[in-house]
C-alpha cells in the first residue's frame, strides 16, 4: 500500500444521545482512514466506543504502528493476518482499515461491495428501524414526532422513567412496529422478566428486546430468561464475533453485528454466516458513524432478519453520501460512487 492516512472526525448529534449504560453526549468521534494504491483510493471507517475500552486517541495512536507496505487490495487475508499479529491492535482500528481494503478490492474489481460478497442487494426491500434515545417523555414525544417518515422506532430503556417513555412514544405513534432496546439495564433476571412482561401486556406491536440484562449476566440466568420470555430476546453487547455466537445461541433468539465489533466487514460477514446457520435471528446494527461505515454494513443487509442502521440518520454533519434511507427504506440508487463501498465526499 502506497499511502495510509487517518483523521478524526467529530460528529455533532440532532439530539443529545443517551443510553443505559453510558452518559449522555452532544457530539460523538469517529475515525475516517484513507488507503491508496495505484490509480485506486479507498476509504474505511470506526466509531470506537468507550464500552469496549477503545478510544479515537487510542484508535489514532494504533494507526501510527502500522507499516502500510503489509496491506494490499490484492490480498485482504493476508492483510487481515497481518493486523491480527500486532499486539493489541483495537478492533476499531481493524474494523476501519478492513473497511479501506474491501473498497479497494471491490472498486478494483468494478464491483459494489455486496456483489464482491456475492450477496446482492434487493432495492425496496431492506428497512431500517430509527432510534429514540433515553431522554424526557416530552422530549421523546418530540423525537417521535421529528421520526415521522421512519416506520419502525427503536426506543432505548433501562432507565427509571421507562414506563412513561414508552407511554409517550405511544401517544403520539400508537401503531407503528417497535423495537426495545435496554442496553444492560435491568440489573437482574427477575426485573427483566418483570418489564418483558409488562411490555407484552401494554402492547402488541413490539417486534424484540435487545439486551435486558449485564453482558456479564450468568450463563443460566440468561437461559432462564429466555425460556420465559414472552418476546424474542436479542444479545448486543455481549456479542462481538463469530467467537460468541455458540453462547449467544444458548441465551439468546438473536443476536445484534455491528462491524466495529467484529472488526470489519469480512469477520461481521463471518458472523452473520455462524449465527443463522445455529438458527438465531440477525439483525445488523451500528453506532453515531457516518454514511461511511453505514454503507458497509448495508452491504450486508441480505444476511440480516432486522436493520438497525440509522447512525448517519442522528447527526447533522454527515461529510459523505453512500445508502440512503428516505422513509427508513435502504437504497444505492442515488449513490454517485457505484463501486466498493459506494461512497463520495457530499
Amino acid at each position: 500500500m502506497e499511502k495510509l492516512n487517518a483523521r478524526l472526525v467529530e460528529l455533532h448529534l440532532t439530539n443529545p444521545w443517551k443510553i443505559a449504560s453510558s452518559k449522555g453526549s452532544a457530539t460523538h468521534k469517529t475515525v475516517i482512514v484513507e488507503l491508496a494504491e495505484g490509480d485506486i483510493q479507498a476509504i474505511g471507517e470506526a466509531a470506537p466506543s468507550v464500552l469496549y475500552g477503545e478510544s479515537a486517541a487510542g484508535m489514532l495512536a494504533s494507526l501510527q504502528r502500522i507499516d502500510s507496505r503489509e496491506l494490499s487490495f490484492d490480498d485482504i487475508p493476508g492483510s487481515m493476518h497481518f493486523l491480527e499479529s500486532l499486539a493489541g491492535l483495537p478492533m476499531a482500528t481493524k474494523c476501519a482499515l478492513n473497511l479501506a481494503l474491501l473498497d479497494g478490492a471491490a472498486k478494483r474489481a468494478g464491483k459494489p461491495l455486496h456483489e464482491f460478497f456475492g450477496l446482492g442487494f434487493r432495492e425496496s426491500h431492506h428497512v431500517t428501524s430509527f432510534t429514540i434515545g433515553i431522554d424526557g417523555p416530552d422530549k421523546i414525544r418530540k423525537k417521535v414526532l421529528e421520526a415521522e417518515q421512519y416506520p419502525v422506532l427503536k426506543l432505548k430503556l433501562g432507565d427509571a422513567r421507562d414506563k412513561e417513555n414508552f407511554a409517550a412514544l405511544r401517544s403520539v405513534a400508537p401503531e407503528k412496529p417497535m423495537r426495545v432496546d435496554a442496553n444492560e439495564g435491568w440489573k437482574t433476571k427477575e426485573d427483566a422478566l418483570r418489564m418483558l412482561e409488562w411490555l407484552v401486556t401494554t402492547d402488541k406491536n413490539i417486534q424484540f428486546v435487545e439486551q435486558p440484562m449485564p453482558r456479564d449476566a450468568k450463563m443460566e440466568d440468561l437461559k432462564w430468561l429466555k425460556a420465559r420470555s414472552p418476546l424474542t430476546l436479542f444479545g448486543d453487547e455481549v456479542c462481538h464475533n463469530i467467537n460468541d455466537i455458540a453462547r449467544c445461541a444458548e441465551g439468546f433468539h438473536g443476536v445484534n453485528v455491528k462491524l466495529v465489533k467484529t472488526g470489519g466487514a469480512s469477520m461481521a460477514y463471518e458472523t452473520l454466516q455462524a449465527a443463522r446457520k445455529a438458527g438465531l435471528k440477525t439483525m445488523i446494527g451500528c453506532m453515531i458513524e457516518t454514511s461511511v461505515l453505514i454503507s458497509a454494513a448495508a452491504h450486508l443487509a441480505e444476511l440480516a432478519d432486522f436493520l438497525d442502521l440509522d447512525g448517519s440518520l442522528l447527526i447533522t454533519n454527515d461529510p459523505y453520501l453512500g445508502v440512503t434511507a428516505e422513509r427508513g427504506i435502504l437504497s444505492f440508487v442515488k449513490a454517485k460512487e457505484k463501486r466498493g463501498l459506494q461512497i463520495s465526499p457530499r
